[in-house]
Order: C-alpha cells, then structure tokens, then sequence
C-alpha cells in the first residue's frame, strides 16, 4: 500500500517477514519454484537433481560467543540446504565491506569462513566484493548462495505430513537468538550462554539414509524460531501440531535469559538445529540416528501432528496447561542472523 514502509521487524522472521514475502516479492517473482517457499529451491538438470539456495548475513555483533558472521554464513546456507534432503557442493560468497573495517578483523572472518567449509568438505568456488562508505554497511555484511545434490532417498515436502507424524528438534532451542541479545545488552550469567551455530548436515543426511521416506519434512528454525516453523507447517498442511512443555529441550542459562529479558524461549532464533517431522512407526528410530550424529546428543521427540477442524499449534504447558503458540511479530529480534 502507498506510504508504507520497511521496518527492522520484516527482517525478524515472523509475520511481517511473511507478509513482506507473500504480498511483495512474490508479486514481483512468482513463479511455481519460488511460491513452495522451501528452504532451497528444487532444480531438475538432466538426470539429477540439485537444489540451489541464497541468504544474507547482517548479524550484530559480527564476534559472538560460539561463532561469528564468518562461521554463520557458511552454516546458514549449508543448513538450507541440508534439511532440503541434499548433499552440500559448493558455495559462493559475496561480501559488502563498510569503509574503514580493519583487514585483520576481515581476516580472521575469512578464516573462520574457510575453516567451517572445509570441515564440511564444500569450497568456496566463487564470489564478489564491494566495498562502500562508512555508515552505509555496519562494517560488513555477507551473501551466500550454495547448490547441493539430492539425496537419491530424499522425499521432503509439507505435502507428505499427515495426523500422527512425530516431531523431533535436533537439540536445545534458543541458544543463538539468546547469545545475540545478552551480548548486546552485556548481560553475564554464571554458565555463559554459546550459540548453537553449526552445520545439520550430518544429522539430516543420516536420518534419511536411515529411515528414508519416513521422514517427511525438516527445517532449520532459524529466524522466528520453533514458533515460526511449526507455524509453517501448520498453514502448509491444515493440521494441527500439539508439542509438549515439559519435553523440549532448553539450556537453564538460555531460558532464564529469556525470561529476563521477556522473550518467549519458542521465538528465539537457532542457528544448528533441524526440526524433523518423521512418521509414528520410525520417530524412536530416528530419534537415536539424531542422538548419534554431529550436533544431534540433545534431540527429543517434542509433539505430534494432529488432526483437527481449527490448524493451529498447541503447546502443553508444564504444569498440564495449553496454550496457542501463534507465529511471531517479528520485531523483538531484528540483525540476529
């Protein structure tokens, strides 16, 4: 509509990044790839199939405890491309550099980079650098663009979820979002918070190649955090999603973070974790292949997909109480990733 404009909140991953999403970049280039929405776009070449994804990295500060900006962006599109049930390739890197960034800051954010994509045996095969006024950038951001190719056991898609499929979280949630923000508002507890910022491309590629076509959808819930996902699923699919309180797991220093500062623990942003819708008779299955693999040791079963008239997602609470988890505003937690 005419005289409105950009707020820092439609880069939160909630429902103004949706909106921002559905009524005007889609309007601009929509097309029957792009309009799934999924986390990496799905690409027939000859006899493979390879999914290719895109992402921007403007998070502050660009050090954080567990990561940096460096670490993040290469994570970030490898996730993408993971839960898309591919094999990470290669990546690209396109930095836009504020004047007057020290080189060796630079540097040691290029190595960082370099370290975690070799760890993940990708490479960075292509790039571009601009650099523009000071004030224009806050110092530097990132855009990272990967390609993977699809697993041959690969079958994700909401169109697969039905009423009794399982749902898994890879590990403790909240923890990225939390570090961010207690770093910026200086705040110090007595175990100090880490982000989880790290690849789930192990975890994803061993639960397909160990149960198969059992699993029906998985993504990272990054921005918006498992609120946004799950909401996802549920505007998807038009089923319900019922998790339980008591059964997802969070770190004692992230929770309390979040209640100190008022944030609700279900929004906050997580940079190495996979949710993974899998059928009833395989969760338990897929579950100990998660618990096996790298980053997975704190997954749980947290919910159910469920059939009912009104979708929504339903958290039962600890003390055996329910309530709605909507999809988040978005403005609480702007440059997180």
């Amino acid at each position: 509509m005419s005289g409105e404009i950009i707020l820092l909140a439609h880069g939160g991953g909630g429902r103004l990044t949706d909106e921002l999403i559905r009524n005007v970049i889609l309007s601009a280039f929509g097309n029957f790839t792009l309009n799934k929405l999924t986390d990496s776009a799905e690409l027939q070449i000859g006899q493979n199939a390879i999914n290719f994804t895109t992402d921007g990295f403007v998070v502050k500060p660009l050090f954080f405890n567990g990561g940096d900006i460096g670490k993040l962006a290469i994570c970030g599109t490898i996730n993408d491309l993971a839960v898309s049930g591919s094999k990470p390739l290669a990546l690209s890197m396109s930095l836009i550099i504020e004047e007057g960034l020290e080189v060796e800051v630079l540097r040691q954010l290029l190595n960082s980079a370099a370290k975690t994509a070799k760890e993940e045996n990708v490479e960075i095969v292509c790039g571009d650098t601009k650099v523009v006024e000071a004030g224009a950038a806050d110092k530097l951001f990132i855009n990272t663009s990967g390609i993977g190719l699809k697993l041959p056991k690969a079958d994700i898609g909401f169109e697969r979820i039905i009423p009794g499929d399982k749902i898994i979280v890879s590990g403790t949630i909240g923890d990225h979002g939390m570090t961010i923000m207690s770093q910026r508002e200086g705040m110090k507890f007595e175990t100090e918070i880490q982000s989880d910022c790290g690849s789930v491309a192990d975890i994803c590629r061993n639960v397909i190649d160990g149960v198969g076509e059992n699993i029906k959808f998985m993504r990272d819930p990054t921005r918006g955090g498992l609120a946004a996902t799950l909401n996802e699923i549920v505007r998807e699919t038009s089923c319900g999603i019922e998790i339980d309180e008591h059964l997802i797991p969070v770190n004692p220093s992230t929770i309390a973070a979040a209640e100190m500062l008022g944030f609700d623990i279900l929004e906050i942003a997580n940079e190495g974790k996979v949710v993974v819708v899998v059928s009833s008779e395989k969760a338990d299955r897929c579950l100990e292949i998660c618990k096996r693999s790298k980053n997975g040791k704190d997954a749980a079963i947290i919910g159910q997909v469920i059939k009912t008239d009104e979708p929504f997602v339903e958290l039962i609470t600890k003390i055996k109480g329910r309530r709605i988890v909507q999809m988040p505003y978005g403005r609480e937690l702007p440059r997180i990733c």
